[in-house]
């Protein structure tokens, strides 16, 4: 690709370090800074559907006019596919570091590490604290890079001392309920440092750009990586599985207060209302509209306007995934993916928030040297409604899960049969690390024989998980974090006992890993490439628009990623 590009370069006369858009393109754009967006859970096939109206849906009329008008100066990616495992943390370090979960060791935000202790206190959410010996040989942990890291998860400034009440960033981690290298002295793993290679972030930092990134929970400052967490200048996470509170001075881009609780039905976490996550999702876009003022994220002005910037929505993910006791049920009404309304309402949401950024943009003369990335970490599945199909179930009566099945085989911190820990890594998918690899066989025979009962579509063990990923094992000869076993249910199963899901991501499936990327300039044609591409194409290609070098990017040089065609 880099080769191609300095060949159209040359034959078009564009200025070496713009960003080659298509042959059809001959002017060089000068992109400055770039606002990267994820909207956690949207589908190829919902930019489709909204941009252009769907019949069932909002009058068969599109019902996202901000995202439609980005697309008429953009390049709509339809065959987009994130990081398998799909899930939040793997799927967003692929969008900034340009690694697979095979190179970057991130598998999902609970996983496991078997050359890591565990941390010196039980993590809010039940890992339990474990001892470590330096020099000593580990016992493997599980590692926990979500809310149960903080200080406080209640709190949605994460318990930082001191803080805001909307604040929330790394000083809200507890260092001790980090896992533990007992190969440097039993440190803690900080997630900056978990992740194995640098990001775009670290890269326009070291080049003397200004970085900003506003996410969910303190723990995925694993943008940062590596270092001391400093390669984010302006790093903002209110915890979203914290408690829901009122929010004075708070109003929504669709002009709701959050003064009050807007749903006081649902206050044990913001992702548990239809209504509340929108209040949620309201301070982060308040954050990048202070942040293109050339502010912090809470409007202090020793700020500057980001060379590099941007955060997720959790609008979207909530809406499809959501049954709300009282209030009603998000989702799709079919397989073409029609939105439900409350759905819909996600939707029109996160598109009226980010008209709110563009025009911010515009207003401040930013819009013209502005790259807008959107993409999304993972997709959801199922999207057909007809093909749900909880295990065990709402009942408890629909069969069980892998872990379950291979319960005695599994460490205790990863085992369904703890009372009080975190549990096993189960979705649409389930990772599996056993106590014993050897025993690897042994536990697929046991999956395999009860595969009616898990819903069971595939099992990946042996040679076809160092297929996909590195061996199992631990150094030198494999790697501590790679699962002993993948089982990949049928697609619309979801291992949940929960009442309030009906879809989930973290599988291998489409509907996981088909999402939306549209990268719109001013200055572009409007295109639509049907051209497979993945997620992690993301990093290089927004440090070639910065005039960076993509090779600086250490997931580039070993996987080969290539900046996204034309």
């Amino acid at each position: 690709m880099i080769l191609f590009r300095k060949i159209c370069v040359g034959s078009l006369g564009i200025a070496a370090g713009s960003l080659f858009i298509s042959a059809a393109y001959s002017q060089t754009a000068s992109v400055q800074h770039v606002l990267l967006i994820s909207i956690d859970g949207m589908h190829a096939v919902d930019y489709l559907n909204c941009s252009k109206g769907i019949p069932g849906a909002n009058g068969g009329a599109p019902y996202c006019p901000n995202l439609a008008e980005l697309g008429a100066t953009g390049i709509n990616y339809l065959n987009t596919s994130t990081s398998k495992p799909s899930d939040s943390f793997p799927g967003l370090t692929a969008i900034v570091s340009g690694g697979s979960p095979r190179l970057e060791g991130a598998f999902y935000d609970v996983a496991y590490d078997r050359s890591l202790d565990a941390p010196a206190m039980t993590t809010g959410n039940g890992v339990a604290a474990g001892p470590c010996t330096p020099g000593a040989a580990p016992t493997g942990t599980t590692t926990e890079y979500e809310e149960g890291i903080d200080i406080d998860q209640s709190k949605l400034n994460g318990g930082i001392p001191g803080a805001s009440l909307i604040d929330g960033g790394i000083a809200g981690i507890q260092p001790k309920r980090l896992p533990r290298d007992p190969k440097h002295n039993c440190e803690p793993v900080y997630p900056w440092n978990f992740v194995r290679t640098n990001t775009i972030f670290g890269v326009v930092h070291a080049a003397g750009g200004y970085t900003a990134w506003a996410d969910k929970h303190p723990s995925y400052s694993s943008v940062a990586g590596p270092g001391d967490g400093s390669n984010v200048d302006d790093y903002y996470s209110p915890e979203i599985n914290s408690l829901v509170v009122p929010l004075p001075g708070i109003t929504t881009p669709t002009g709701m207060s959050c003064a009050s609780i807007a749903d006081p039905s649902q206050t044990g976490s913001w992702t548990d209302s239809f209504l509340n996550i929108q209040c949620y999702d309201t301070l982060k876009v308040n954050a990048i509209l202070h942040e293109i003022d050339g502010k912090t994220h809470l409007g202090n002005p020793k700020g500057k306007v980001p060379t590099l910037f941007g955060m997720n929505f959790q609008v979207v993910s909530v809406g499809q995934k959501l049954i709300e006791k009282g209030f009603g049920k998000g989702g799709y009404l079919d397989d073409q993916g029609t939105p439900s309304e409350l759905l819909l309402g996600e939707i029109k949401f996160a598109d009226t928030a980010i008209g709110e950024m563009i025009s911010r943009l515009k207003k401040n003369g930013l819009y013209d040297s502005t790259l807008v990335v959107i993409t999304a970490k993972h997709g959801q599945s199922p999207i057909d409604p007809n093909l749900f199909y909880p295990i065990p179930g709402h009942s408890g009566t629909n069969g069980e899960t892998p872990a379950n099945v291979i319960a005695a085989y599994l460490p205790y911190s990863e085992s369904p049969n703890n009372p009080t820990g975190i549990g096993p890594t189960e979705d649409d998918v389930s990772l599996l690390w056993l106590k014993n690899s050897n025993d690897t066989e042994k536990a697929v025979a046991l999956i395999e024989e009860h595969g009616h009962e898990e819903g069971l579509g595939q099992v990946f063990s042996g040679r076809s998980i160092a297929q996909m990923f590195n061996s199992p094992g631990l150094p030198p000869d494999g790697d501590p974090r790679t699962p002993d076993i993948i089982v990949t249910p049928n697609v619309g199963v979801i291992y949940t006992g929960s009442a309030k899901k009906q879809e989930e991501h973290g599988g291998f499936s489409h509907d996981d890993t088909n999402v939306i990327l549209l990268i719109s300039h001013p200055s572009f044609p409007s295109r639509t490439i049907t051209t497979a591409v993945e997620t992690k194409q993301v990093a290089p290609t927004i440090l070639n628009a910065l005039g960076l070098n993509p090779q600086s990017l250490q997931a580039v040089t070993t996987e080969g990623t290539q900046v996204l065609p034309y």
